[in-house]
């Protein structure tokens, strides 16, 4: 599995987003490190004009070819043609993305540079990333996003918190439940088999024990 990260533009990001983010396209320089990408790998993306990191998503197709225009190029004939179809992970909410010069510095993509200069490290449309780099990254969206998420997230009823409960081995049965009554003593009738040294228990009601020849 390989972890990626494109440069795009804030209009091009607008485009993606416009599509669910569903769908990256890339240029026909592109064409042999997208046709690397396959099923499973991980897909970064950072609006370069804005130093932002914006949203951690996963491939969740092989490369594919398609000229239907949707993003914009300063190269009138670029219709960014080699496309992966993708599943958002961690879209960032407009506003809320990553802020890259808090980040950078920390990533070993970056060593490469002198540090006031980490923004050179991102030029250039399709990178490849460490693992642990992309992870950082990720890291900061879920650290932000996952709260959002649970509390927006529903409140389950009576029934499926007890399904909930069944399924991790936390159920008890409700204490209200009806218990099986004891089997019932009769204190009038003396037990009736043999007694102490050979001896028959006293027959009930007589008072008189029956004694051994």
């Amino acid at each position: 599995m390989n972890h990626w990260m494109v440069t795009i533009t804030p209009e091009n990001w607008q485009a993606t987003k416009n599509l669910g983010v569903t769908v990256q396209g890339f240029t026909s320089k592109q064409r042999k490190k997208v046709e690397r990408m396959v099923n499973g790998d991980r897909l970064l993306f950072y609006i370069k004009d804005q130093r932002l990191f914006a949203a951690a998503t996963s491939v969740v197709s092989n490369a594919l070819e398609d000229k239907s225009p949707i993003w914009t190029s300063v190269h009138p004939q670029e219709v960014f043609p080699h496309r992966v179809r993708l599943k958002g992970d961690w879209v960032m909410p407009e506003g809320q993305e990553l802020d890259a010069a808090l980040i950078a510095p920390r990533l070993e993509y970056i060593k490469r540079w002198p540090p006031e200069m980490w923004p050179l490290a991102l030029q250039g449309e399709l990178h490849i990333l460490p693992r642990v780099d992309y992870e950082v990254i990720e890291g900061e969206m879920m650290r932000l996003l996952k709260p959002q998420a649970m509390r927006t997230a529903p409140t389950p009823n009576r029934r499926e918190f007890q399904a909930m409960r069944r399924a991790r081995g936390f159920f008890r049965p409700q204490q209200n439940q009806q218990q099986p009554a004891p089997a019932p003593i009769n204190l009038g009738q003396a037990p009736v088999g043999p007694g102490p040294a050979g001896n028959q228990a006293p027959a009930a009601g007589t008072g008189i024990a029956s004694n051994s020849s």
